[in-house]
């Protein structure tokens, strides 16, 4: 790949998207590593890692290296942040790009400064952070200086953060360790309980993507999947429907519409007009499960929509920032 210019970078729980000065998004790869148990080489990284899971032998495993939106193992995280940015801005000596990047609500300070300092071994001279639910809302096109309140949905794969902002500031934020990767937890709970089927997170996540959905499909639609009985040991085929991926994610979908109700107790009066006014905006990889901005719509009574490119918000965000710095360049944090 080419070396680019400036970046804006999404580390997501479960993708890196990467948003490149006047080009728009140039990198999307799965936060997935295989490498071997007992001497931590590393032999995939990304999208060719992603295809390992469930599928590895005895010595090698994968891992995410981040789950509900903090860092499980750090120096996966770095390894994997070097490997992009490097892939994507090639080996820099002299002309070092800047960055903008966000990062999940759970990392702490001092996993934060050491991501800047994985950034600049990768090439980049300077890393400023900006605010998650600040990038999403600014990915997602919508006018955060205004003094008229907005509210944003952000649903990642382990971590929700909802905020309103107002007049260049998050007023209100609630983050919860939920997300996307709780579907599919859901689903696969609900599988082995209901038919002693036992599948893994790629088929969790195929489930609720083709056939998954926050309300009840108006056509009943099904999918043959093979898992393991888990009272016999041996293979099995199974004919799951849309139904019974709706019951089984009940439990995950309350709990995001209960914080969402949680996040307007919490905000002044005027701004939760304004709110129910302009409505809901999601954004992130969550916000793509069928039907979910309608159900919260009805269980809400508020207007509720999906934003563009919903996956990819966050990361657009941050570039919008850098090709924007008089507008949004006041958002940052400053990491060096």
């Amino acid at each position: 790949m080419a070396s680019v210019a400036d970046i804006g970078i999404d580390l997501g729980t479960s993708n890196v998207v990467i948003y490149a000065r006047n080009k728009g998004i140039v990198l999307n790869e799965p936060t997935v590593v295989a490498l071997e148990r007992d001497t931590r080489v590393i032999h995939a990284i990304g999208r060719e890692a992603y295809r390992m899971i469930g599928r590895t032998p005895g010595g090698l495993m994968t891992v995410r290296p981040l789950q509900k939106g903090a860092v499980a193992d750090f120096e996966l995280t770095s390894t994997m942040l070097h490997h992009f940015v490097v892939q994507v801005i090639g080996k820099r000596m002299f002309s070092r790009p800047r960055a903008v990047l966000s990062l999940p609500s759970g990392i702490n300070e001092n996993e934060k400064r050491n991501i800047a300092a994985v950034m600049f071994e990768a090439g980049v001279r300077r890393t400023q952070l900006l605010g998650r639910p600040m990038a999403a809302a600014i990915g997602a096109k919508i006018d955060v200086g205004d003094v008229y309140g907005s509210m944003i949905v952000d649903i990642g794969a382990g971590m929700t953060d909802i905020a309103v902002i107002s007049a260049g500031n998050v007023v209100t934020v609630n983050s919860i360790p939920m997300g996307g990767d709780q579907f599919n937890e859901e689903i696969e709970r609900y599988l082995a309980k209901k038919h002693n089927l036992k599948i893994g997170e790629r088929t969790a996540e195929e489930l609720k993507v083709t056939i998954g959905g926050a309300i009840p499909r108006e056509e009943q639609l099904y999918l043959d999947i093979t898992g393991r009985n888990m009272i016999s040991g041996l293979p099995k085929l199974m004919r799951i429907t849309s139904d019974e991926i709706y019951e089984a994610i009940d439990e995950p979908l309350t709990q995001l519409i209960y914080a969402i109700r949680a996040t307007f107790e919490s905000t002044p009066a005027e701004l939760t007009n304004d709110v129910y006014d302009s409505g809901i905006v999601l954004t992130g990889g969550g916000a793509l499960l069928t039907g979910l901005a309608d159900a919260i719509s009805q269980e809400l009574s508020i207007g509720c929509r999906v934003a563009d490119n919903a996956q990819a918000c966050v990361a657009i965000g941050c570039g919008r920032t850098l090709e924007n710095m008089a507008d949004f360049g006041r958002y940052l944090n400053d990491r060096r």
